[in-house]
């Protein structure tokens, strides 16, 4: 578990402090009066006070029609990402990149989109920073090559397309909601364990 030192500001696992520069846990005494931070705490710390953010965005990637427990899984993936201080990455349509778009929204988080086509007008409402690329669905390697990680949510010929781009380039790409089923995927039961496991790949 990790903890706050108000303090200090600095952010403590038992005898270790994180030095958001290097990325790299320090020896250091334990704070006076620890105030326990779970991992969306943490990471929002990271984001937003300390000075040193993690810039690359998470993609989210999915299908363009799905089920409302897809687009439900969708948006709660928004939100975590939201809360985290994490920019999201996605195509920015409909479908999945919609509802993961609304969720980062309504928790104040930064929603980028790579858009395949030449006019920014075709994103989602719920894009704050639309990029029409022009370059169809060849955007989809720009996305899994711009992301820190991805994350799958549901399943469709071109979001495997993504899924295999991303593990081909190293990425860690986490799965939820009938995501693809292939060897290096992390799949997950819900969105509240996506925050546990961007805070391992980040902070560890």
């Amino acid at each position: 578990m990790h903890s706050i030192d108000r303090a200090t500001g600095r952010l403590h696992r038992d005898t270790l402090a994180f030095d958001p520069a290097a990325r790299l846990w320090t020896p250091a005494a334990a704070p006076a009066e620890p105030e326990p931070a779970g991992p969306e705490a943490a990471l929002s710390w990271l984001q937003r006070r300390s000075g040193h953010p993690v810039r690359p965005p998470v993609g989210v990637i999915g299908p363009n029609e799905a089920s409302a427990e897809v687009l439900a899984a969708a948006e709660a993936v928004g939100r975590v990402l939201g809360r985290c201080g994490l920019t999201l990455l996605c195509g920015g349509r409909q479908g999945v990149m919609e509802a993961a778009s609304r969720g980062a929204s309504a928790e104040g988080g930064l929603t980028v989109a790579l858009l395949p086509g030449a006019d920014p007008a075709q994103a989602n409402p719920f894009v704050a920073v639309p990029i029409a690329t022009g370059i169809g669905e060849a955007r989809n390697a720009l996305i899994a090559q711009a992301s820190l990680c991805l994350v799958s949510v549901g399943d469709s010929y071109g979001t495997l397309s993504e899924v295999a781009l991303g593990l081909r380039l190293g990425k860690r790409v986490f799965g939820l909601a009938g995501a693809a089923r292939i060897d290096g995927v992390r799949h997950l039961d819900g969105a509240d364990a996506l925050a546990a496991e961007l805070a391992d790949l980040i902070l560890n």
